[in-house]
């Protein structure tokens, strides 16, 4: 499972397993949410939300600070996804300091 981002106490990760379409699994504590990208044509059209199997849904704040963070990286996402998946590549976590850096 390997780590995409740390961002302000909210851990976004891909789990191996997965499969098209992408998905990023968001966590804090017992919280943890899933955001499905829907792409068509390679752009980004809408995020589905799911409640993480066994977690409760993460509170408001920290569902709207992982949606902004997935919305404003979609692309990196999407590219980190394909090297993890399909290229085989590993994947280095980054951790976001500022919201200036997303």
């Amino acid at each position: 499972m390997p780590t995409i981002y740390e961002y302000k106490g909210l851990i976004f990760k891909f789990f191996s397993d997965e499969h098209y379409p992408i998905s990023i699994h968001v966590t804090k504590g017992k919280y943890g949410n899933i955001y499905e990208l829907v792409l068509v044509n390679n752009q980004f059209v809408e995020l589905n939300k799911y409640r993480k199997k066994g977690a409760e849904y993460l509170p408001y704040r920290y569902s709207k600070r992982a949606e902004e963070m997935i919305r404003a990286n979609y692309q990196d996402i999407v590219n980190k996804w394909i090297d993890y998946f399909v290229r085989n590549i590993f994947i280095k976590p980054v951790k976001i300091i500022k919201k200036t850096q997303l």
